[in-house]
């Protein structure tokens, strides 16, 4: 479906004032690092990727504001408005919604939209599919948010803490997020809405019900759309993240025979663990395929040498990797693998000549670019050929997997 010729005048707010209390820790979970990064940018990266979402208000307390710009300039996010908040999530999101009708008053350039998206900064997996499906029903209904099935029963205490009743689960549903709202309507449920739901009330949906007479249409969502609450839940989200980054890697050689001959059989044993982009048999800096592949937001370079001790492509690919600016938003997995083809070399002869990849691998990684060494024994006759390349594509699969920056500079052997 072709959202952009369907939708127009659409924004979003997202209210990130929050302390971080159940997570336990001293900085609020929203400004948390997952793989070096803060959970907000993330959020704000799969709002800004959709080009239908006009504007992005992110409302964050005061002490958090030069935070949140430098957040911003940092990873490049564009379309955002940071907006101060109040004491209270429904302050806040008050907060973000009235920029919206008093731009017009200031030097703010933004125009009210039909149909705002208010969403959670600490839920960062949201995907377009759903932002669209709340968006169209809140253009036919006033009102919709996401929904998830309870997991658990929930019960009511009596005042000395005992049972008073519970609630038939399969009857009710978790609000989640994200939601959408005619403009207008939510804004006059704000405006209407009394200090006690201001102060105590956390639902939305509610207000639009209450102060608009709006029911909501509600839309099942998927289950990545939960939230970031506890510690254990930035564990959980970072491990998503990496399965994510993990999906694809591209194979890059030099142009020498043994390297490219290497490079296909390892490129086909791969495609049982990962999805291979493909081959490029020489590395420039105007090389299509590359930039291609960067397009594709690939995370994962395999750079093969044909001789031990030469890290000279490896270098060109970093060169490329920086100037395509990849790295900004989240670490690149390089491994630079180097073929040992002389049958009189041991693998331990030799070995301190590549004992400047630990030193380039400290240089680079500033450049969040994360560069791993392996070292192959290669003979194109060999029997156990097969088997040497199926023990480095399980090396390889896994240091793309963990993406451990302890690691960095190692040079290992398949």
């Amino acid at each position: 479906m072709e959202a952009g010729n369907l939708l127009s005048g659409v924004a979003a707010v997202l209210p990130a004032g929050g302390s971080g209390e159940r997570l336990g820790s001293a900085t609020p979970k929203q400004f948390c690092a997952l793989l070096g990064r803060p959970l907000i940018s993330y959020t704000v990266q799969a709002l800004e990727r959709i080009n239908w979402i006009s504007d992005i208000v992110v409302v964050v307390s005061l002490e958090n504001i030069e935070t949140m710009k430098s957040i911003i300039e940092k990873y490049g996010h564009k379309r955002i408005m940071v907006v101060e908040g109040g004491m209270t999530r429904h302050r806040s999101i008050f907060n973000g919604l009235k920029i919206f009708p008093e731009s017009k008053l200031s030097s703010c350039p933004l125009q009210k939209p039909e149909v705002v998206i208010i969403h959670d900064a600490v839920r960062p997996f949201v995907e377009e599919d759903i932002l669209l499906k709340v968006v169209l029903a809140a253009k036919e209904h006033g009102a919709a948010g996401a929904i998830r099935p309870l997991v658990s029963t929930v019960v009511a205490p009596s005042a000395d803490g005992s049972l008073d009743h519970s609630l038939e689960r399969v009857r009710y549903r978790a609000s989640e997020m994200p939601q959408a709202f005619l403009f207008d309507i939510i804004y006059q449920a704000y405006h209407q809405c009394s200090d006690y739901d201001l102060d105590y009330g956390t639902e939305c949906l509610q207000l639009a019900l209450k102060y608009s007479k709006t029911n909501a249409k509600l839309i099942e969502g998927s289950p990545d759309l939960w939230k970031v609450t506890y510690k254990r839940d930035l564990y959980a989200a970072e491990s998503i993240i990496k399965d994510n980054l993990s999906q694809q890697v591209c194979v890059t050689t030099d142009m020498k025979e043994d390297a490219v001959q290497f490079g296909f059989l390892l490129h086909e044993t791969l495609k049982s663990e990962v999805k291979v982009k493909g081959i490029s048999v020489f590395l420039c800096k105007n090389d299509n395929h590359l930039q291609n592949i960067f397009l594709g937001q690939c995370y994962n370079f395999i750079c093969i040498n044909a001789e031990k001790s030469d890290v000279k492509e490896t270098q060109q690919l970093v060169d490329i990797l920086e100037n395509a600016r990849i790295s900004v938003l989240h670490p690149v997995i390089l491994i630079s693998v180097h073929l040992n083809v002389s049958e009189n070399m041991s693998f331990s002869s030799g070995m301190e000549e590549l004992a400047g990849i630990k030193k380039f691998a400290r240089e680079v990684k500033k450049k969040n670019i994360l560069v791993y060494g392996l070292l192959i024994h290669y003979n194109k006759d060999d029997p156990k050929l097969q088997e040497t390349i199926n023990s480095a594509a399980a090396i390889i699969s896994a240091l793309i997997k963990d993406r451990s920056p302890e690691l960095i500079g190692q040079l290992l052997v398949a």
